[in-house]
């Protein structure tokens, strides 16, 4: 089955015009891709020469001093706000799985009340963990200056305060 290959022309707005896909070519997609491979083949052009000399590390610009301490805080806030997140969860789940191993003693009434203080405990830290995330994004953002999302961290910590004390009342 040999078919032959066409190759892509300039139409007259000089853009470049494929030729027509036939039926027979559509069925087999070989031949279809040697035909495209055979097409970009012609339309590579050599590249002229340039009469510029080549461009040294010293042309090229540096970026400004000042963005590099502006990413470096920016990453250092970001590993703080992943700390407090990683350190309550830690802490939360070592209270649970303490109070799981506590249970492994016999039973005795000052034995069951540390393990209903220490899931009682672990559940408020998990809880509170997401709240102090808050407080550290809100603090590193007015820090940096961006004054309208530290209000609104602030504004969000007021509300949940409220929150919790209109539930205490009740």
């Amino acid at each position: 089955m040999a078919e032959r290959v066409e190759v892509s022309e300039e139409g007259p707005e000089g853009g470049v015009v494929p030729p027509p896909v036939s039926a027979a070519m559509m069925a087999d997609p070989l031949a279809l891709g040697r035909r495209a491979l055979v097409a970009a083949q012609a339309r590579v052009e050599v590249a002229p020469e340039l009469d510029v000399e080549p461009v040294t590390a010293s042309a090229v610009e540096t970026p400004a001093p000042g963005l590099g301490r502006v990413r470096d805080r920016t990453l250092a806030g970001d590993r703080w706000i992943a700390r407090v997140l990683r350190v309550g969860a830690l802490l939360s789940g070592g209270l649970f799985v303490l109070s799981l191993c506590l249970e492994a003693l016999p039973e005795t009434e000052s034995i069951h009340v540390a393990i209903d203080q220490l899931r009682k405990a672990a559940a408020s830290l998990l809880l509170v963990t997401p709240v102090a995330r808050l407080g550290v994004a809100g603090t590193l953002l007015g820090l940096r200056g961006e004054w309208r999302y530290a209000l609104i961290a602030v504004g969000v910590l007021g509300l949940l305060a409220l929150a919790v004390g209109a539930g205490i009342q009740a």
